[in-house]
């Protein structure tokens, strides 16, 4: 695991790439602080670089950027799973390797099978791969885009890094979107390919990007991506299935030559993991978790009942209102591109860190694919309403419930418009009043962006899973565990993501998948002999802390927005009367406090 950045162009001296990578690399040091390299290719003006957080080979032979046969550089950010699979194969085939990383397997997998090695890779990845005989550039994001890759083509040549902060270094990447507010208020983070620079983009997940350097010729093309399906419709059969994919899938995500562990909340899909890690696990297991003293929020008692069946070294926090108050600003910080939350991945992050790990454990991923969402029961009523276009739907925006607030989204067509309405944040009206824009200008930004397929032959159950796990779980969910994490050095796994795990989901029958006394029913008989009942019959808690109160009490909320226009005063006040959630104020405290161009 590591950040990457580089540059080709060949409008300014080599000597000034250098200095803008090297620059791009600084301020992405958190993420790889282990060590760091450049690579320079002066006849075109190319300079590749790289932070390192090592994992695999934690010797000098795994630094990077890496080279292969005279032929190959490559800068790469993820985990190839199944390497030790694929190097097996390759040097059957005649490769050798001089290393124990994923890394060079990456280069000797291209120099084999070219671009049909990318869907071969089971991981999560984010590279660019110079091949100095063809002089190409590829740059490759992984199938589920767990792994983040920002890149402009921007002035004549090709820049890319794995966090957006990173562009401030490149004095033609500055200008900012000045649409990215609007995108933040609908959504609650800021969607792809979106950014908060205007000419920054991130590479499609599952795409490649084909470089020609001399001829300054871009090639975008795709090599995987996960579509539904009813292959599979025996229960029994399913079960099973599923049990062996999470169990090798749980037990490839433990490969590493440093300290791994998991987070564990209490749910079911973070339990689950836990109890498979411990099954599968070649040494002691490090559990973590974070509870709170305030006893409606603390999920310590579910946590004690899972670790009550595995042997592990038990690692719990207290989270208390002052840590929260004293971290505030920082985690708004670290934050890359802003969203509404993530602060709870950022202190058991911190956490694990503390105690010497560098890669962790995550169950993202079950709601998504399992059916554990509101949204889930809500798709079917939501599909009606946007096929009836109601006369109403105009005028439900002066509506002071939620619900019937958002009704007005569902004017925008497919995937969009049910998105916002079942999830969105503030309401194009809300959004015009804060950002002084007309209700008209708002609408038309929305509808430009982002493009969403069209799905008119999936069940609604599969529609928000779709929808969950391409809308939400990507934008939001995934940014946060990769930012958040690596804020600390800390790589966060996501075994449920395994790309065999996806693949056999995305093709059990819709009504099997979905069906059960109790949501995500299939994890549950997947592990049900091995944790207490009380672990899934529990109500839904999230990873959530008591914002609720600590946001009333924190001085830097306060101080955004009690010395801001008369809107901002008007929200606050209404939060402190409980007719605003949280989350619509730590975007309203980012849009309106200094951190809020800090990294952009």
């Amino acid at each position: 695991m590591c950040r990457i950045a580089g540059v080709v162009n060949k409008n300014f001296p080599v000597t000034e790439v250098q200095q803008w990578v090297q620059g791009m690399c600084d301020a992405l040091i958190h993420g790889g602080p282990d060590s760091g390299g450049l690579h320079q290719i002066p006849a075109h003006n190319i300079v590749l670089g790289n932070r390192r957080l090592a994992l695999q080979d934690l010797s000098d032979a795994g630094k990077q950027p890496m080279h292969y046969k005279d032929r190959y550089s490559i800068t790469y950010n993820g985990e190839i799973y199944n390497f030790l699979s694929l190097r097996q194969e390759l040097e059957s085939l005649g490769h050798q390797f001089h290393n124990h990383t994923d890394t060079e397997v990456i280069m000797a997998a291209f120099d084999q099978w070219k671009t049909a090695a990318f869907k071969r890779f089971n991981g999560m990845f984010a590279f660019c791969l110079w091949d100095s005989l063809e002089n190409q550039i590829y740059l490759v994001r992984d199938a589920a885009g767990m792994k983040p890759l920002y890149y402009s083509t921007a002035n004549n040549g090709l820049a890319f890094a794995s966090e957006i902060r990173a562009f401030k270094s490149v004095p033609y990447l500055n200008e900012k979107n000045k649409n990215w507010e609007v995108y933040l208020m609908a959504y609650g983070h800021i969607p792809e390919p979106v950014t908060t620079l205007k000419d920054v983009q991130p590479l499609h997940k599952g795409c490649f990007i084909k470089y020609d350097v001399q001829q300054n010729k871009l090639s975008y093309q795709s090599f995987k991506h996960y579509t539904y399906s009813n292959i599979f419709q025996n229960r029994t059969e399913i079960i099973d299935r599923l049990r062996t994919e999470i169990y090798s899938g749980v037990e490839r995500h433990l490969i590493a030559d440093a300290s791994i562990g998991v987070f564990l909340s209490g749910g079911l899909d973070s339990s689950l993991i836990t109890r498979v890690a411990a099954d599968v696990g070649k040494s002691s297991l490090n559990t973590f978790s974070l509870y709170f003293g305030e006893e409606s929020f603390s999920e310590k008692k579910y946590q004690d009942m899972v670790l009550s069946t595995v042997q592990s070294n038990a690692y719990q926090h207290l989270l208390t209102e002052k840590e929260f108050n004293e971290s505030f600003p920082q985690i708004l910080r670290d934050m890359d591109m802003p969203g509404c939350d993530g602060m709870n991945t950022w202190f058991i992050s911190k956490y694990a860190r503390m105690h010497g790990l560098k890669a962790v454990l995550s169950g993202i991923g079950g709601d998504e694919l399992f059916g554990g969402y509101p949204s889930f029961s809500r798709m079917q009523a939501a599909l009606g309403l946007q096929k009836s276009k109601s006369a109403y739907l105009p005028f439900s925006r002066y509506s002071s419930k939620k619900q019937l607030n958002r009704l007005s989204y569902l004017k925008l067509e497919g995937m969009k418009g049910l998105y916002l309405f079942l999830r969105g944040y503030f309401t194009v009206t809300q959004i015009a009043e804060h950002l002084g824009a007309s209700e008209k200008e708002i609408y038309r930004i929305i509808e430009e962006l982002p493009v969403v397929e069209n799905l008119p032959t999936l069940t609604a159950e599969n529609k928000a899973s779709w929808m969950e796990f391409n809308l939400y779980m990507q934008n939001q969910l995934m940014r946060d565990a990769d930012v958040m994490g690596m804020a600390h050095g800390v790589e966060i796994r996501l075994p449920l993501l395994d790309d065999e795990v996806v693949n056999f989901a995305t093709q059990i029958q819709s009504e099997i998948k979905y069906s059960g006394n109790f949501k995500k029913q299939l994890l549950i008989d997947v592990i049900d002999d091995k944790l207490p009942e009380d672990i899934w019959q529990r109500p839904k808690m999230g990873f959530s802390f008591p914002f609720d109160t600590w946001l009333r009490n924190n001085d830097f909320v306060r101080n955004t927005m009690e010395n801001g226009n008369k809107q901002l005063k008007k929200s606050m006040d209404q939060f402190l009367e409980g007719k605003i959630h949280w989350s619509k104020i730590v975007l309203l405290t980012l849009l309106n406090s200094d951190n809020k161009s800090m990294n952009n």
